[in-house]
């Protein structure tokens, strides 16, 4: 396994991974916050560039993986997919993002970036909070193939396919879940 596929750190409630890609800052920050951007390798949706602003998510990873068939449990988030909204909590850019996501309303996603050179650092922490705690597999498993799907993109390279990762991803992270 190469260092930037490393698993993501699990503790109660959290997720954490740490990902280096390739740079500039502010074309990574753009990826993150532009919705046409973000669609390509997460989920589209307006965000408000503001501490309380509204964002909107759409997942649809037809946009994705158009070539792929997604696990039947999974089929409505490949399309036509699914929207959640939440509210930025922290708007620091080009260097840090958060945001309320998740279907309770009480986790949060915090991407910081810190440029490294030509690279930059990217330290994403989930804390995962109410219902949402019967997750965690699932977000420790999508956002590391969402990130090998942004490191693709911003690399040039071709990108790995989305649903077999996202299975094996979300299996592993449950077997450690398990054994923790």
């Amino acid at each position: 396994m190469k260092a930037n596929d490393q698993y993501a750190q699990l503790k109660p409630g959290e997720v954490r991974i740490v990902r280096t890609l390739p740079g500039p800052i502010e074309r990574v920050w753009e990826f993150l916050t532009d919705p046409e951007k973000r669609s390509r390798w997460f989920a589209g949706g307006p965000m408000e560039p503001r501490v309380g602003g509204k964002v909107v998510l759409h997942f649809r990873h037809a946009n994705i993986a158009p070539d792929e068939t997604p696990p039947e449990p999974l089929k409505e988030y490949h399309d036509p997919g699914n929207t959640i909204e939440g509210k930025v909590t922290r708007w620091e850019p080009p260097r840090a993002l958060a945001y309320t996501f998740g279907w309770s309303g009480q986790s949060v996603v915090t991407f910081e970036l810190t440029p490294q050179g030509k690279e930059v650092l990217l330290v994403l922490s989930h804390r995962v909070a109410g219902e949402d705690l019967q997750y965690v597999a699932g977000f420790a498993g999508g956002w590391h193939t969402h990130l090998a799907q942004l490191i693709a993109i911003l690399a040039d390279a071709p990108r790995p396919p989305f649903w077999p990762m996202h299975q094996e991803l979300r299996a592993a992270y449950a077997k450690m879940l398990s054994s923790s």
